[in-house]
């Protein structure tokens, strides 16, 4: 292979993004190609109450109008010989383990920012070639190895190798240097900047600020006025300026959660309730396991129309325990969510995590003798779980048909955002 060192700069950084194609159907397709190759196909919940929502889709899909976030009948509707497929995170997983470690054969620095994405510092993988041809073979060896196909971004940060990976898919392979992001980018909506969603981009609208390049030309103390830090950060992106290293994937999670979309919206507060004990039960599970505790627990719900809320609180003091965090969950839903308005998807993130052996924990003045006693009890419950599957023992609180008690189904469960299990 040539000699690569004329192609990095003497200083700063190459960044790769590292980002799969429709990952949840081109893995179906890798594993059975007569069955999936080239077909419109969509991986969604509830195949058979056809109630489920769009997860992901094929690109043959995506030509016909399917898009994510469809109901399953909407879809079947658009295209009706579109394949569903139920999803499989075992699955995932192993051919997310598998590009990963190709990834990590070119550099240690490699980042996991999801189940089917990464960020790659090649700054010192000159051996290996020009960061083109470091990108070139990795996505040939995915897709020989794993048949997966993939689009890279390369750029001197992170933010530029983001949006240079999401410029050409399938298969795209993008260079984006500083020089070039008032040629490409600046004519953009704001809302294509990777960080600003459509809220604040609504918000610069109404300041007269629509493009990416008004946004760079903007004056920094109105923005700081406006959006307080994030407004200098909002700036800096605009010019391409990214200081955020990538950071190998060794440190603790920053937070565990999990989400469903519910295959009809919900309205009856109990009914939300269920759910939210379903997702603290097993985001406890995952942070036990991992012999953590959380200072923070925060919901997320999202509206019918797509529109999508967080709320969060700061514990009394950290904690591991399914009540606990169902509770502070159910007030803070009960406190931000008007009765009788439905919801379509809802989420329990725990956050601020520290390590067991490494947390004072505060005993509580009423309670100090039951504690012990519960924690015996949640232990023995974990081993029984552990060694007899996710629903060997269940509260009655946790029983229902909606996809909040398929999370215990650890095939069936899981995000793109999940990393603890990779």
């Amino acid at each position: 292979m040539a000699d690569g060192h004329k192609d990095y700069p003497a200083k700063g950084r190459v960044i790769l993004h590292l980002d799969m194609n429709a990952f949840y159907c081109s893995v179906h397709e890798a594993e059975e190609p007569e069955k999936y190759k080239g077909k419109p196909t969509a991986v969604a919940g509830s195949v058979e109450l056809r109630k489920g929502i769009i997860v992901t889709c094929s690109y043959a899909a995506r030509s016909k109008g399917i898009k994510t976030g469809m109901t399953v009948r909407q879809a079947m509707r658009i295209c009706p010989d579109l394949i569903i497929i139920q999803p499989d995170f075992d699955l995932y997983r192993i051919y997310s383990r598998g590009f990963m470690s190709i990834a990590r054969e070119f550099t240690p620095l490699v980042e996991p920012i999801s189940i089917d994405e990464c960020y790659m510092d090649i700054t010192g993988s000159k051996i290996f070639g020009s960061p083109l041809e470091i990108a070139a073979t990795l996505q040939q060896r995915i897709a020989e190895e794993w048949m997966l196909p993939c689009s890279i971004g390369v750029a001197p940060n992170k933010l530029l190798a983001k949006m240079a990976s999401d410029m050409k898919k399938p298969n795209g392979l993008t260079v984006l240097r500083l020089r070039d992001v008032p040629k490409m980018l600046w004519d953009k909506p704001c809302d294509v900047l990777h960080g600003i969603g459509k809220k604040t981009a609504d918000k610069l609208e109404r300041l007269h600020i629509r493009t990416i390049g008004q946004l760079a030309e903007a004056k920094e103390d109105l923005l700081v006025r406006q959006f307080g830090t994030y407004g200098s950060w909002m700036k800096s992106a605009a010019h391409g300026i990214d200081h955020s290293e990538v950071r190998a994937d060794r440190e603790q999670s920053k937070s565990i959660g999990h989400t469903t979309t519910l295959p009809h919206d919900v309205a009856v507060r109990e009914d939300a309730h269920r759910i939210l004990l379903n997702l603290a039960d097993q985001t406890t599970r995952r942070l036990r396991r991992q012999k953590l505790m959380a200072s923070t627990v925060q919901i997320t719900i999202r509206k019918p129309d797509m529109t999508t809320i967080t709320r969060s609180s700061t514990l009394r003091a950290p904690t591991h325990s399914t009540d606990v965090v169902y509770h502070e969950a159910c007030r803070l839903f009960d406190g931000h969510w008007p009765a009788g308005e439905p919801a379509r998807l809802l989420g329990v993130t725990l956050q601020n995590l520290t390590a067991e052996e490494e947390t004072a924990v505060q005993l509580d003045l009423f309670d100090y003798k039951e504690q012990p006693r519960k924690e015996a009890l949640t232990k023995a419950m974990d081993v029984l779980r552990d060694k007899f599957g996710e629903s060997a023992v269940l509260t009655a609180g946790m029983l229902g048909d909606d996809p909040s008690a398929l999370i215990r189904n650890k095939r069936l469960r899981g995000t793109s955002l999940q990393k603890d299990e990779l």
